[in-house]
């Protein structure tokens, strides 16, 4: 039995992995390049050069060295009479914006969420629990204490190129349109906050209610609000980000470009094909 529920799952995990890697090759295969000037609202993918933004320091936290995005993990090496393995102590990335350059505009990326794949990366051991920068060598390394700690850091850089899918917004620069039913709404629920301060505005009677007629002037007034606040926003330089889609659709940060990420995907579907297939021979030897 435990045999047969382990080739189950590695006959639907494998089928499960090969369809939505092949699912994603397709999705990035099809989805035209676009320009951050003009791209429109949705589902689009981006080649830029990654840029600092001025005021933001950004130091990775094994190595020291200045970056703008980083991701690490740390292993403890353990060697008892049974195996000998690496064992995971820490994790973590980087949550801080990136901003895209690809010669016709500028795009900030939230990186929650992403699956990035930096270029830089970098492996290395030491006898400290926390390094800062790589492990020191010789005499140096035998002083530190007995334990062997592994320590992988991946980062980006200012001037590396980047492939990125994802969910594109824009606002600013006109280019919003305006609904005013939902913005007068909104207006009206931010003051209905300060009903003391709605009163006093409005209550003409002074009878502490808003009657019909004062209801009337209370969503004139928040119209005309709605109408201002557009057009002070229309009037600000276009802001572009790009974030994680609501729908099931690849979210990808990668320094590799759209054709080797979709052979990489084509491979990796491969190989849930062979292990799809291998569940399903062992399910039905077992059961034979």
């Amino acid at each position: 039995m435990i045999g047969l529920a382990l080739s189950v799952g590695a006959m639907v995990g494998g089928g499960w992995w090969c369809l939505r890697r092949l699912a994603q090759a397709r999705r990035l295969l099809d989805t035209p390049t676009s320009k951050i000037r003009s791209a429109a609202q949705g589902y689009a993918e981006f080649y830029g050069v990654l840029q600092s933004q001025p005021g933001s320091v950004i130091v990775a936290p094994l190595s020291g060295k200045p970056c703008l995005w980083w991701r690490f993990k740390i292993e403890e090496y353990q060697d008892d009479d049974k195996k000998r393995s690496w064992r995971a102590l820490e994790s973590g990335s980087c949550e801080s914006w990136l901003l895209l350059d690809d010669g016709t505009g500028h795009c900030l990326i939230n990186p929650r969420g992403a699956e990035v794949r930096p270029s830089t990366r970098e492996v290395w051991q030491g006898h400290l629990r926390h390094p800062r920068g790589p492990a020191s060598s010789g005499w140096l390394g035998l002083l530190g204490s007995g334990k062997r700690y592994r320590y992988t850091e991946e980062r980006l850089h200012a001037g590396q190129p980047l492939y990125a899918i994802g969910d594109f917004r824009s606002s600013g620069g006109g280019r919003q349109g305006l609904d005013l039913s939902t913005a007068q709404g909104a207006v009206i629920r931010e003051w209905k906050g300060d009903f003391a301060g709605l009163l006093q505005r409005f209550d003409s009677d002074n009878n502490g209610q808003l009657d019909q007629q004062e209801w009337g002037r209370v969503r004139l007034a928040a119209q005309l609000e709605a109408e201002d606040r557009h057009r002070q926003q229309s009037q600000r330089p276009a802001q572009h980000q790009l974030g994680q889609p609501r729908e099931a659709a690849p979210f990808i940060l990668s320094c590799a470009g759209e054709d080797e990420l979709a052979r990489q995907f084509y491979w990796q579907a491969a190989g849930g094909a062979v292990l799809c297939l291998a569940g399903a021979l062992a399910a039905a030897w077992l059961l034979g």
